[in-house]
């Protein structure tokens, strides 16, 4: 996932609601969200050449069903090609028996070990975000208080132009009680960023102009699925998720 923004804890019922761009190379295999066929309680797609997957949820859990989510960050200096897989992090989390504080325990000690991401995941009972590049930030692998919070390539709520502008169009929604089409009308903005504006990633400033937008489409690389998530008190989660074709048309759903 390039861009999720996501609400814990603001509409009644409905603990997370989560909406989300993946970005990748369109010739990077992949399976569309659906159960797995040997976990049948998993709900995510999965990345076929990795291995992991990059968004999911489960039916059960230790506290009902579970969520997970996963951003890479963006810097290409510190990029290692010998890393592990990120998207398994989200997998192991979805396919394990440990909740969200216990996992975070067990993958602490060699987050190190990977490239840089964000890793969004919890139950009903909490939500939590931890980075292996986030320093000091107090809410690094603590449970995150009600709100509403978005995420891109670089660290959570990080002042990326599509991350602000996409958290008020979010916001805005959920205050309407907006249908479901008008979340993926969100996330299908092609809105290209101003330069003064952009983040510095050590890429150059003609590939991060390319790369503004909240759906990217781009020769060989963009935006391949949009998808909106919603975890519910009282109910089964609902994944959504539109697949897109290389020129931003949704293929299926």
């Amino acid at each position: 996932m390039c861009l999720i923004v996501f609400a814990w804890r603001v509409i009644p019922g409905v603990p997370v609601i989560a909406c989300a761009n993946r970005d990748e190379f369109y010739d990077r295999p992949a399976t569309p969200a659906g159960p797995w066929p040997e976990n049948p309680d998993i709900i995510a797609g999965r990345d076929l050449q990795g291995g992991g997957s990059w968004m999911g949820v489960t039916r059960t859990g230790p506290n009902g069903p579970k969520f997970a989510a996963l951003t890479n960050i963006r810097a290409p200096n510190e990029r290692r090609g010998d890393a592990p897989t990120r998207g398994a992090l989200v997998a192991d989390f979805l396919k394990g028996e440990l909740d969200a504080p216990a996992y975070l325990d067990r993958i602490v000690g060699r987050a190190a070990d990977y490239n840089g991401f964000n890793l969004i995941l919890g139950d009903r009972e909490g939500l939590y975000w931890f980075s292996n590049r986030a320093g000091g930030d107090p809410r690094n692998g603590k449970p995150l208080e009600p709100g509403i919070y978005g995420v891109s390539n670089g660290l959570l709520d990080a002042p990326w132009p599509k991350v602000v502008r996409t958290k008020a169009s979010f916001a805005s929604l959920l205050l309407q009680g907006a249908p479901e089409d008008a979340y993926f009308e969100m996330l299908a903005d092609t809105t290209r960023a101003p330069d003064l504006r952009l983040p510095d990633t050590g890429m150059p400033i003609e590939v991060e102009r390319e790369l503004s937008p909240v759906c990217i489409e781009l020769s060989g690389y963009g935006t391949r699925t949009s998808t909106v998530l919603r975890l519910y008190q009282d109910a089964e989660p609902e994944l959504c998720e539109r697949i897109l074709r290389p020129e931003g048309v949704a293929a299926g759903r």
